[in-house]
């Protein structure tokens, strides 16, 4: 009986001690900025450490604080929060990405995705759902709405139906960067793997972008995804071929 007790007051005790939730926030929008901090602020769970009102200003905070999560929003102007996560992701921050937006299109859903971000949120969700978000990605899980991301999903399948042969005309080499990139490795980790130059890593995606008709990161990471099993096959041919 005392060393049940003894445990309860053990388990009380460390509960009280537990660390706050470290979290910097960045949204260009001063009224969205406030109300985020102040409803977070709220929360004995949670500490704000940087309220910030650009893209840059976030980067820099989540440097020097490396806090628990990072709230930020997906379109900035000086650096939106999708650059933000990709300067951060395999820097060895321990900081966990919530992306903010006011709209969900496709793009942005699948980019979120394919990113490295844990959490998508709308900017006019509940209080509570912004709080559980916080808290469940703290403690390692992902916080998306399913729904939509199933229909983007869908929808993306359905527009690269014809993908594949497009997708065929990759090298194993060039199969081995698109599926890097779509993992939300910068161009200096994709070169670090490969061991190759980063210089190389840029003039493969400019192959890339070419053989597929695509503009960019996020358009090449949407058409991974329904070609991943395709592409993780040719890399297999790619592993013991110079660069």
């Amino acid at each position: 009986m005392r060393l049940a007790i003894f445990l309860k007051n053990m388990a009380s005790n460390k509960e009280l001690h537990r660390k706050p939730v470290s979290v910097v926030i960045a949204d260009d929008h001063p009224v969205v900025l406030q109300g985020i901090t102040e409803i977070l602020r709220a929360q004995p769970d949670i500490s704000v450490v940087a309220a910030c009102e650009g893209g840059r200003d976030a980067t820099a905070a989540i440097q020097q604080f490396t806090p628990d999560v990072a709230v930020l929003d997906i379109i900035m102007p000086d650096l939106s929060g999708l650059d933000v996560l990709l300067s951060i992701v395999g820097d060895r921050f321990k900081t966990r990405v919530v992306l903010l937006t006011a709209v969900a299109t496709d793009d942005r859903i699948l980019a979120a995705m394919t990113s490295g971000a844990k959490g998508l949120l709308f900017k006019d969700a509940a209080p509570d759902n912004l709080v559980d978000c916080v808290r469940e990605v703290a403690n390692g899980k992902l916080c998306f709405p399913n729904d939509l991301i199933d229909a983007a999903l869908k929808r993306e399948s359905g527009r690269q139906a014809d993908g594949e042969c497009s997708i065929g005309a990759l090298t194993p080499r060039e199969a081995q960067v698109s599926l890097l990139v779509s993992e939300g490795l910068s161009n200096k980790l994709v070169a670090w793997q490969l061991n190759m130059a980063e210089g190389t890593v840029k003039l493969h995606l400019h192959n890339i972008y070419e053989k597929l008709g695509i503009p960019n990161r996020t358009a090449l990471c949407a058409l991974t995804i329904p070609h991943r099993d395709w592409l993780l096959g040719s890399t297999e041919h790619a592993r013991a071929k110079p660069n």
